[in-house]
């Protein structure tokens, strides 16, 4: 340990025996509990004292716990997942505080999400067989690739998903993960709905819509839940079980696509260059937010963010607010009106016929090279060192809808709805 390799999670399925099963779901009871303590003792010490309270402070709030009679059944499970969940808490105080996160909420014990971590002290890992604290047998765990040679993991993750599936995830050290042979090849992404991504090639990702290929299967099993009376019954399980199981293969297929997508594109270019859509904002339109959910952008851009990391390729983040769709790529005359229908159009001042996507994706190109080139207007990122972004570009100055993304029309319908919303002119960007 200690080499300066890259840490990487490797998540496998495993299949609990009955009472390995039990122990991990008192385990998880166990450290939603304590979690939701630690929460509302912090919270309320802050609302009527003033007061903030650390991690050392609700450690020894968990040694108080687990001697009082009420919840002595802390002392049932490992004290190491207990002790984890503190430190998350302080971390998402920490990034709260950093104002890169929103203030930390309670863990439900039906949405949240299941698991518990242990640190190196609360397990043993030898030859390929994993014992977790209190278990005498290891976990039956499908290996589906091997684990870099001689790894050792650092931390074990253990969780359960909605649809009951378990996982486990082992935190290791990859020597694997090396930078790639520097190339002299960038590409330029500009993101849609009819296609997934556009390539400054020229090349048409398509949209694979993986929510829409089992919407029919997905529809009747909700209906079928909606019909079951509300409560704890075995029935009324069994059909919110069907629904999380579908939610959970179009989730892997989703991931899987964009896994294989974006590995392409970091393998094969020096410098990927994006734009900084905000999708948190544009999920708010109700007649596309299923569609934009489904192509997931945000997790696009996240894998693109850590595998540049990784092999030491640079992503290039173009501001929201540069014109991309509206500029020429031959001349950079700027267009003054793009109405959403219009996908091709011809400039005015050089006569070069553009496709609207296509184009798009050149000028993110050049804008992206441009700061590789000389670093004239990078924002520096906090969390993603291999990450820039391009300040906004001086362009005739227009309304606040009409120069940004949405209002360009860039994603065909996708800025007509809130525009319509808000009363301005629809149609046109």
């Amino acid at each position: 340990m200690g080499t300066g390799h890259v840490k990487r999670a490797f998540k496998y399925r495993f299949y609990p025996t009955d009472a390995q099963a039990r122990e991990l779901s008192r385990t998880f009871g166990c450290v939603r509990k304590v979690y939701n303590m630690a929460l509302a003792a912090r919270t309320e010490a802050w609302t009527m004292r003033q007061e903030r309270i650390n991690y050392n402070a609700t450690s020894a709030m968990l040694t108080a716990w687990k001697k009082s009679e009420q919840l002595a059944y802390l002392n049932e499970v490992s004290s190491v997942p207990l002790q984890q969940c503190l430190r998350h808490l302080q971390g998402a105080f920490t990034n709260f505080f950093a104002k890169r996160a929103k203030y930390p909420r309670f863990k439900s014990r039906k949405k949240s999400r299941s698991s518990a971590e242990y640190s190196s002290s609360a397990f043993r890992f030898r030859n390929g067989h994993l014992y977790l604290a209190k278990m005498t047998e290891p976990l039956a765990i499908v290996w589906s690739r091997p684990l870099p040679t001689g790894a050792v993991p650092s931390t074990v993750t253990v969780s359960r998903d909605s649809a009951g599936r378990w996982f486990v995830s082992l935190l290791c050290e990859d020597p694997d993960v090396k930078p790639l042979p520097v190339t002299g090849s960038a590409v330029g992404l500009d993101a849609g709905l009819n296609h997934l991504v556009t390539l400054s090639t020229g090349e048409k990702i398509t949209n694979p819509r993986h929510e829409r290929k089992d919407r029919a299967r997905l529809a009747k099993a909700q209906r079928e839940l909606s019909r079951k009376a509300k409560g704890d019954g075995a029935n009324r399980a069994k059909a919110a079980h069907k629904v999380a199981t579908i939610h959970a293969r179009i989730t892997d297929r989703r991931r899987d696509a964009l896994h294989r997508l974006t590995t392409r594109l970091v393998r094969e270019n020096q410098t990927v260059v994006i734009e900084d859509l905000a999708v948190h904002a544009m999920v708010k339109n109700r007649a596309l937010a299923r569609a934009i959910s489904d192509a997931a952008w945000s997790e696009l851009r996240s894998m693109l963010e850590y595998k540049c990391t990784w092999y030491g390729r640079q992503l290039v983040v173009v501001d929201r607010w540069f014109p991309s769709s509206k500029l020429c790529s031959s001349c950079g005359t700027l267009q003054a009106r793009m109405p959403l229908n219009v996908r091709t159009w011809t400039c005015e001042n050089c006569g070069t016929a553009h496709d609207r996507d296509v184009n798009a994706a050149k000028n993110l190109r050049a804008a992206g090279l441009a700061v590789s080139a000389c670093g004239a207007g990078v924002r520096p990122q906090r969390r993603y060192p291999g990450r820039q972004s391009v300040m906004k570009q001086e362009a005739p100055r227009r309304e606040p809808w009409e120069s940004s993304p949405l209002g360009e029309g860039r994603k065909s319908s996708l800025g007509l709805g809130l525009r319509r919303r808000r009363g301005g002119r629809g149609g046109e960007g």
